[in-house]
């Protein structure tokens, strides 16, 4: 009664509303796959078949710099101010890594994450309970790397020209717009339409995009994990 009169139609009005843009919502999620597919259709015809070769080209680099930061430099920077090797790194945040490969969810691993630090880690929980959660939302190492390399491949298939100054702004907005990415399945597309936009570059090359992005999603979802649980551990 403080906040509004009884009998206030707002409430109705607010209920009405939130279940027509759930409809809106799930007529987008329907006919999403034949956008994605009309889109690759034709990027396929506008570049005689030669699409497909570049897209696989795209997901080797990916899956390259994610394995690279992720089995090399992550551990490096746990060994030389964790204290912990490779190896023992590796077996004991495994469950964490698995889990966040076949989930492809940040905020799903969280439990098994904060059991494996404090558990396997032997951290305090102030410390795991406080750097896990917001490296969930916030540390996304794999997602990052993957706007970014995605940009500058956009701008190469849409010829936009990009210099060495624009490329380099191209990853920070990249490492921007990663923070706070949704710790979800595909959740760094949210964050992918600002680099884009600071680029240049047209937005229909997500859905180029979204064909492969769900397979590099699983790779990129793990070291992000990984690199939560080593800024626990440092």
């Amino acid at each position: 009664l403080v906040i509004r009169p009884r009998g206030s139609p707002i409430p109705g009005f607010v209920k009405e509303a939130n279940g027509l843009l759930f409809k809106i919502l799930s007529w987008i999620l329907v006919l999403a796959p034949l956008g994605v597919f009309a889109i690759a259709f034709d990027f396929y015809i506008r570049f005689s078949g030669a699409i497909v070769n570049q897209m696989i080209s795209f997901c080797l680099v990916v899956f390259a710099a994610t394995m690279v930061h992720g089995l090399f430099v992550i551990p490096a920077i746990v060994h030389w101010f964790g204290g912990v090797g490779p190896v023992e790194f590796f077996k004991k945040s495994a469950k964490a890594l698995v889990l966040a490969f076949s989930t492809s969810s940040s905020s799903a691993t969280l439990p098994v994450s904060l059991k494996t630090c404090e558990e396997d880690f032997k951290l305090s929980k102030s410390v795991s309970g406080f750097v896990l959660p917001l490296g969930a939302t916030m540390n996304m190492d794999g997602t990052a790397l993957f706007e970014g390399i995605a940009a500058v491949f956009l701008a190469y298939i849409f010829e936009v020209p990009l210099t060495n100054v624009e490329m380099i702004s191209i990853f920070l907005m990249a490492m921007l717009s990663s923070v706070g990415a949704p710790g979800m399945p595909s959740g760094s597309m949210s964050g992918m339409q600002m680099v884009l936009i600071s680029a240049g570059i047209p937005l229909e090359g997500i859905g180029l995009l979204l064909i492969v992005e769900r397979l590099l999603d699983t790779f990129r979802t793990a070291v992000n994990v990984e690199g939560d649980i080593a800024g626990a551990i440092v």
